[in-house]
Parts: structure tokens; sequence; C-alpha cells
């Protein structure tokens, strides 16, 4: 078994002391303690976790070179409709896979954005400009 990255939790820290002790005596491994940035999303604990990814969409918007743009307070129009047939197609359709792959990820701590990435993954292997 292959596995790159792992985080256990949970409220007792005797388990998890328990599991970390088994997986050492089978596996080879070595203990980060609590994360702090950890696959894209930052951690922070006091009296609870939160969890953000406050640094991987200002990445995300720094490689579309987006940093400046103009932040809206609400979803994308519903009515509005994407056809797979819009205008030119995108010249550069890896590049909008590559986008799509990173907002699904994003979906992990801001499910409010599902429906509009859902809406635009859906063309993922045929982009147009209006997509």
């Amino acid at each position: 078994m292959y596995v790159e990255d792992i985080v256990i939790t949970r409220n007792d820290e005797t388990k998890v002391a328990q599991l970390k002790q088994h997986l050492c005596s089978n596996f080879q491994n070595k203990d980060l303690r609590c994360p702090k940035y950890f696959l894209g999303i930052e951690v922070t604990q006091s009296k609870g976790i939160v969890i953000s990814q406050r640094i991987y969409k200002l990445d995300l918007l720094k490689e579309r070179d987006m940093i400046d743009c103009i932040l809206v307070d609400g979803p994308m129009d519903p009515n509005q409709e994407l056809m797979a047939k819009q205008r030119k197609p995108f010249s550069y359709p890896e590049i909008y896979t590559r986008l799509i792959r990173k907002l699904i990820y994003l979906t992990i701590i801001r499910s409010d954005l599902s429906f509009e990435i859902d809406g635009i993954s859906q063309f993922m292997h045929v982009p147009r400009i209006d997509h």
C-alpha cells in the first residue's frame, strides 16, 4: 500500500496515539504533527479545528492572472443557459480543463460554489468562449 499523505483526527488523543503506533509498527512513515497547510487546505487549531482554502484560492487567482478581479456576492444567474455549441471554441481547452479541476477541488470547503462549477464543468471536453 502506498499513501502519500494522511491526517488522523479524533477527540480521543489516546486512540490517535494508538493508531499512529500501529501504523509506525507496520509501515514506514513520519509524523508531521499538527498540519498547518495540507493538500491546499489551511488548518488552524485552537478550541476546535478550522479549515480554509484561502491560500489555494489566492494561488488559483494568481495563476489565471485574476488577482485584481471584481468580487461578486451572489451566485451565477441560474437562468443563464450554457450550450455546447455556443460561439467559438476556446483556444486552449487544456487550460479550461485544469481550471475546472481546481475549482472542483475548491468545493471541498466552498460547497456553495457547487452549482456554478457543476454548470461549467459540463463543457470540459469542448469548452467555448462563453464557458
